[in-house]
């Protein structure tokens, strides 16, 4: 099976050159001329490695990257970028990078970072979280099943995305800006009032005092976080 590669690049000569010459090396690749459109295209297909321009159009490559990483962790990506500055590089990298790369470049080095990158990806050194278990709870990302206070149930998918979410970012704060995204989307942002209410059927599912939450706590004027 072929590697994809999603490339997300706004000028059209250096999208199209790099296109032609990763399809000759045997690459599948998927471009992309804004950073919304990357994004939505990141969301409806799999990928194996992410080649982004840092200066787009609409959504910046950073927020493209932070984004990316919200719902992906594991998934390579490499920022292609003018900007050469040590501030701008450290930005990229702390933004979810893995890589960096500044016009003008060789194709040949690009090559290289890609292979060694798809050799570390291939590594299985993270959890599975096609299912998780936290006390006597379960939920199955997959068939949106989940087993809570009150026994067996069936979740939504914007309940299995936000719980997926969460459950990821374990034991770190996630913005009310990050849920809206990573959930609903860059289109259509539901009040925050709506991720309030989605919490707490969160509580109503999973925690046996919902008043004194062990699982799923608010943090006043940032967003949530997941503990055990």
């Amino acid at each position: 099976m072929a590697i994809r590669i999603l490339l997300v690049e706004d000028e059209e000569n250096i999208r199209e050159t790099l296109k032609l010459n990763l399809e000759y090396e045997a690459y599948e690749v998927v471009t992309a001329s804004t950073g919304k459109q990357g994004i939505d295209i990141f969301k409806s297909q799999y990928f194996n490695i992410v080649i982004l321009d840092i200066m787009l159009p609409i959504i910046n490559g950073l927020d493209v990257c932070e984004q990316i990483r919200l719902t992906n962790t594991e998934i390579p990506i490499i920022f292609l970028t003018a900007k050469d500055t040590q501030p701008d590089i450290i930005l990229g990298l702390k933004k979810g990078a893995d890589d960096y790369l500044t016009k003008p470049f060789s194709l040949e080095e690009l090559y290289l970072r890609i292979k060694n990158l798809l050799k570390r990806a291939v590594q299985p050194n993270s959890p599975d979280y096609g299912s998780y278990t936290f006390g006597k709870n379960s939920i199955n990302f997959k068939t949106f099943e989940a087993i809570g206070v009150g026994g067996l149930f069936k979740l939504t998918l914007k309940e299995t995305m936000l719980l997926k979410l969460l459950i990821e970012r374990k034991d770190q704060v996630v913005s009310r800006q990050q849920i809206l995204q990573a959930v609903w989307g860059y289109e259509v942002y539901p009040s925050t009032r709506t991720i309030d209410n989605f919490i707490l059927s969160c509580r109503k599912y999973f925690e046996e005092d919902q008043r004194n939450p062990k699982y799923f706590h608010s943090i006043r004027g940032v967003g949530y976080k997941f503990t055990e």
